[in-house]
């Protein structure tokens, strides 16, 4: 059976609903309609074709977000190139990426030229550069190239085809490519629109990262699908963010547990929730319960839940834009109609219902790891992708995440995932921030020891927040040590680097 591409997916929006807006640009106001994302993209299209890119290049995209860069993964997989998505803030590791992944063109930001300028030289297959924000030395004018209006190349282009090379975020260890196919994505994206209720009627704000793929499959793509007016950002501002909120009539938010959680502290400091604003949609990390509550309670909002993985290309299972109640308030969700979900345990055979195991996935994930055979073959088993991720399924399909395999702290023998205690300390007013991981102990093998870093202008010892968290958990189930550090060491993609702090404390 054929799925869509990403490119048919805008072109038959750009049919459907030519005048309506396609994207926002928050950071500039700038705006486009879907006739005119089409037309500019065949134009990115046309202008990569004539630097030389064909089918199965790989087109770099180094920027902030911006309409630009939108435009320019649309033009690369139009002209049948796969786009090769590297974080800013992975600015001093750019010749690793470029290396990894072998641009023939890289297209990126004025203000970190400099950088490009020194990366490039080692990397020999990187033939142009285009600056987006004007002529620079030894690049090319992005506007120009854009103005040039270049017809597209006449590529067929396949769901089959490779579109889309994602990072991991590396939060536990070095980031691998994973390379994402039109067709399972494309697939996959209408499930998570359907799910929502999303229509062209519907507006979103996501000022999370398009080098992460999260903003891929939760904002861009179903946005596409359903004809929305898709809006990015830049920089996180969250009062600015909320401004833009109403006066746009935002309905749809887009982000990861910090800044959906920077969003309700604006709203309790104003006293109102954003008019129109019906969903908030979280990922790249665990949603405490009690903030999926306080959207409820405070907001009127429902505060879905979504866990995926950059080697999916979409979620394996996402919540419902309702209330639950009970127990499946602690859930993520049912797992989505284009995915089938397994509890495995240490044998491959499925667990009983409430039984504990690694979640697996089959019904569309990545073609590969980049140039990683080994670990696709490690990952990629039996038609089923290994997520690494341990957790357990209700007798309804809901699924409930305990953590990854590779966090799980071995204290006497006995496993302990590290989830119910970050909750627990994420329950105290003065905590943004924390991470549980395993200290080396000569004794019992491994410790929980909690690390913390407090919101600005709030105050808690490291005894307190001790005893908070044992006050609900209990002795025996909480950090035997905690840590409170002045600021968090971040993935590119904005989760917690565990791996970072792991290496601080065990060296």
């Amino acid at each position: 059976m054929d799925y869509m591409t990403f490119n048919d997916m805008l072109r038959r929006a750009a049919w459907r609903f030519p005048d309506h807006p396609f994207l926002y640009w928050s950071d500039r106001q700038r705006s486009l309609t879907y006739a005119q994302g089409d037309r500019l993209s065949d134009a990115v299209a046309g202008g990569l074709a004539d630097l030389g890119v064909v089918k199965g290049d790989r087109v770099g995209i180094f920027a902030h977000n911006g309409m630009d860069y939108v435009l320019a993964m649309f033009g690369a997989w139009k002209a049948g190139a796969i786009s090769s998505h590297i974080s800013v803030l992975q600015a001093a590791n750019l010749e690793y990426f470029l290396q990894d992944s072998t641009p023939r063109v890289l297209i990126y930001t004025g203000e970190l030229h400099e950088v490009v300028l020194r990366a490039r030289k080692a990397v020999p297959e990187l033939e142009h550069c285009i600056c987006m924000d004007g002529p620079k030395e030894g690049a090319i004018d992005w506007n120009a190239m854009v103005q040039a209006d270049i017809n597209p190349p006449a590529t067929a282009v396949l769901d089959t085809d490779r579109a889309h090379l994602s990072y991991t975020s590396g939060t536990s260890g070095k980031p691998k490519g994973a390379v994402l196919a039109h067709g399972h994505t494309a697939r996959a994206t209408h499930c998570i629109a359907e799910r929502l209720g999303l229509s062209s009627h519907d507006i979103s704000l996501g000022p999370t990262s398009l080098a992460s793929s999260y903003q891929l499959v939760a904002n861009l793509l179903p946005g596409v699908h359903r004809c929305m007016e898709i809006g990015v950002r830049a920089k996180w501002d969250p009062d600015a963010a909320r401004d833009e909120m109403d006066r746009r009539g935002v309905t749809t938010f887009v982000g990861n547990p910090i800044v959906l959680t920077d969003l309700l502290n604006v709203t309790r400091v104003r006293g109102q929730k954003p008019r129109a604003l019906r969903i908030g949609l979280s990922g790249g990390a665990p949603v405490p319960p009690e903030l999926k509550t306080a959207y409820y309670d405070e907001m009127g909002i429902c505060l879905v839940e979504s866990y995926g993985q950059s080697e999916l290309g979409g979620f394996v299972a996402l919540g419902y834009p309702r209330r639950e109640t009970g127990d499946r308030h602690r859930a993520i969700g049912p797992a989505l109609p284009d995915k089938e979900v397994w509890i495995a345990g240490e044998d491959g055979k499925e667990q009983p219902v409430g039984e504990a195991g690694e979640m697996i996935v089959r019904g569309g994930f990545m073609a590969e790891y980049w140039k990683m055979p080994e670990k696709t073959t490690l990952v990629l088993r039996d038609g089923w992708l290994h997520t690494g991720d341990m957790g357990c399924m209700d007798s309804e399909g809901y699924l409930y995440l305990l953590g990854r395999w590779s966090e799980r702290i071995v204290t006497s023998g006995k496993v302990i995932f590290p989830r119910s205690m970050e909750e627990a300390l994420y329950r105290h007013p003065a905590v943004r921030y924390v991470a549980v991981i395993g200290k080396n102990d000569p004794v019992v093998g491994q410790i929980p020891l909690a690390i913390v870093a407090l919101y600005d202008g709030k105050a808690a010892t490291e005894s307190e927040l001790l005893e908070h968290c044992r006050a609900q958990l209990g002795p025996e189930n909480s950090p035997h040590e905690l840590h409170i550090i002045p600021e968090m060491p971040m993935t590119p993609t904005g989760k917690i680097s565990k791996a970072e702090l792991m290496l601080r404390i065990n060296g």
